[in-house]
């Protein structure tokens, strides 16, 4: 073979090869996601509406990238030739470890205190459980709230060199406000670090069966009853990291795991997976949970399906405290992980705001747009900003024209919010400032160019 032919057959090959990608998306099976992403789906021409859909061409390039043939084993093959001779991991949501260790990289702000909370928005935080907490206890039900601890919290040694935080985090700085405004709290974080067993998966961001066994039995000694399904008979079993999934979507290793003790419950409602938002269940033993819980749930709802005769378990956020009345729950738990503490000033419960008495004021300068919501089961939310810092201590009221007073749940940046009454008519803000009351008109949003002037009052 001449080298001018060579060379034809060389250029052919490449072509061919880089032909594969796109030529296998001509067969009928799409690739499957890994890790926790999402592929994009095949464009149509028109929208729903029967509209030219004038963003199909980027919509077909972004099916094209996330569909082609072998993309996966593709993927995997890079991130391994990157782990083995750089050291480095291409999935920005994945660090590497120690002895094959990985962790989840929306934890590292906890771990090295690069994000720290500030005072007040630890207070916000304990406030808007001490209000659930009220809610439920009026309700007859008793309250808990618990935070999974994030791996690299109980697990440091694997860590690659990042030097960890010298101060206080933030899940211990809740802790202790928790405790001062007498919010029923659960602390793992001493529980697991008793434990010489690893508890955790290697290439995975949560606890393994025996780990949400422990909370388990936690969770239930929390709420005066008992149960030893740590101790309990576990057989081995395998399990699919879902870190080591993102770095390697095409990868075929699974580390050890347990098998649940046997549990005796049953589903009220077909699930599709553990991720369900919502999980219903009948159990062998006595009263009815509502329990809030994140993917950590995933490995300990089971477990608690068991112990309680009637259980809901929901991933819904914010908290949707109606389902307390609507399932007419002896206890509620909330479990969040220690990463998201943040989710409890970014959102506000769904239940109604609790009736305050009014405090003397003062008058304040400027005025508080109000957002108002469409009525959700009799209540209206509405929310706003303070245009000044409030006192790290101090709550919100909402004081509306019938002569009503209701504390609001606080947010960051100075937001607050609270279901009210469809009825009433929010009228003005109260908190402190300076150590004094002072109070601010609400105005609603929707008629604020019409008929606020925005000169301060009182000159």
């Amino acid at each position: 073979m001449g080298k001018k032919a060579a060379c034809a057959l060389f250029t052919a090959l490449i072509l061919l090869a880089c032909l594969v990608p796109s030529a296998g998306m001509l067969l009928p099976r799409e690739e499957s996601a890994g890790g926790n992403e999402t592929l994009a789906a095949l464009p149509g021409l028109y929208d729903r509406q029967g509209r030219l859909n004038t963003q199909y061409l980027s919509q077909l390039q972004r099916y094209a990238e996330d569909n082609h043939c072998l993309r996966q084993r593709m993927i995997t093959l890079w991130s391994e030739l990157n782990v083995r001779y750089l050291g480095a991991s291409i999935a920005e949501d994945v660090v590497l470890g120690k002895d094959g260790w990985l962790y989840f990289g929306d934890t590292l702000p906890d771990y090295a205190g690069t994000a720290p909370m500030t005072d007040r928005e630890i207070f916000s935080a304990a406030r808007n459980l001490a209000l659930i907490q009220e809610y439920c206890g009026s309700r007859g039900a008793e309250f808990l709230f618990t935070v999974a601890p994030n791996k690299n919290s109980l697990y440091p040694e694997h860590m690659p060199e990042i030097t960890p935080a010298a101060g206080t985090g933030n899940a211990e700085r809740l802790a202790a406000e928790l405790e001062r405004q007498g919010v029923n709290y659960l602390d793992l974080f001493a529980l697991f670090r008793r434990r010489e067993e690893t508890l955790y998966f290697a290439s995975d961001s949560h606890w393994n069966a025996r780990g949400a066994a422990l909370a388990a039995d936690a969770v239930n000694g929390a709420l005066g009853r008992s149960s030893r399904y740590f101790e309990g008979a576990f057989e081995p079993a395998s399990h699919r990291g879902d870190l080591y999934d993102m770095l390697y979507p095409a990868g075929t290793a699974e580390e050890g795991d347990f098998a649940c003790p046997d549990l005796r419950f049953t589903y009220d409602a077909p699930i599709r997976s553990a991720e369900n938002l919502t999980i219903m269940t009948s159990g062998q033993g006595e009263g009815s949970l509502l329990m809030f819980r994140d993917s950590f749930g995933n490995n300990l709802y089971p477990y608690l399906a068991d112990s309680f005769a009637s259980a809901l378990f929901s991933r819904a956020m914010p908290y949707r405290l109606d389902l307390a009345a609507q399932q007419e729950a002896d206890f509620v738990a909330a479990e969040l992980v220690e990463r998201n503490l943040r989710y409890l000033i970014q959102n506000v419960p769904v239940m109604p705001a609790p009736r305050r008495r009014a405090v003397e004021s003062a008058r304040g300068e400027g005025f508080i747009s109000l957002a108002r919501e469409a009525p959700e089961a009799g209540c209206v939310l509405s929310s706003g900003t303070l245009p000044a810092a409030p006192d790290g201590g101090s709550s919100v009221l909402v004081n509306t024209a019938d002569g009503g007073c209701y504390e609001a749940f606080l947010l960051e940046d100075g937001g607050f919010g609270l279901y009210l009454p469809e009825d009433a008519e929010p009228e003005s803000a109260v908190f402190y400032a300076g150590g004094r009351a002072v109070r601010l008109p609400l105005v609603w949003q929707s008629a604020f160019c019409l008929t606020v002037n925005p000169s301060p009052a009182g000159r």
